[in-house]
């Protein structure tokens, strides 16, 4: 091994112009600096391809109002809350409440009421739940007691103790959401 004196580090080029006095080095820009910059602007395009363009992705608008429907059915389904004509009403007006008791109504009640909600006007058991004719009360609480309790002369099942007070309430919202709200 020979002692070699160790070489100067050869200095860079610098770029002929100055600006303000300032002189700078003429280097390449390092790699890892590169594919941030690159992948930056593929993000770019696709998130503008996304929202933009395709507008597959949700608007901040329609994300807010989702967001706030859900806040709405939260305060809507607090236990202190009494089940009243307005509040039915109220939840029959959310989408969370609706979507809910729309799954619910699904796998409990269209066998006798349809899918359409028409019962016997398409062949089914259940009375039409659509139109303005209601058998047993003209209020939604009247609708939420043959829910809950049922209408056994008829052949209406006591839903309440099966699926619950909170998917009762839902299922009602569902079907009241097929209505206008009366006037007052």
């Amino acid at each position: 091994m020979t002692n070699a004196p160790k070489q100067p580090p050869a200095e860079d080029a610098i770029r002929e112009h100055t600006f303000d006095g300032i002189q700078e080095y003429d280097k390449r820009l390092p790699n890892w600096w590169l594919f941030t910059l690159y992948a930056a602007i593929a993000f770019w395009v696709g998130y503008w391809f996304y929202y933009q363009n395709a507008k597959i992705g949700l608007s901040n608008t329609e994300v807010l109002q989702q967001e706030l429907a859900r806040i709405e059915a939260a305060k809507l389904a607090d236990p202190a809350n009494q089940l009243d004509d307005g509040t039915l009403w109220k939840m029959s007006r959310n989408a969370v409440f609706v979507d809910a008791g729309k799954a619910t109504f699904t796998t409990t009640c269209v066998s006798c009421h349809k899918e359409s909600l028409r019962g016997t006007d398409e062949g089914g058991i259940g009375p039409n739940l659509v139109d303005n004719v209601w058998i047993h009360g003209n209020k939604p609480t009247d609708l939420l007691k043959v829910v809950n309790e049922g209408v056994l002369a008829k052949g209406m099942p006591a839903w309440g103790p099966v699926i619950g007070a909170k998917k009762t309430s839902e299922v009602v919202a569902f079907v009241l959401s097929h209505h206008e709200v009366p006037a007052q």
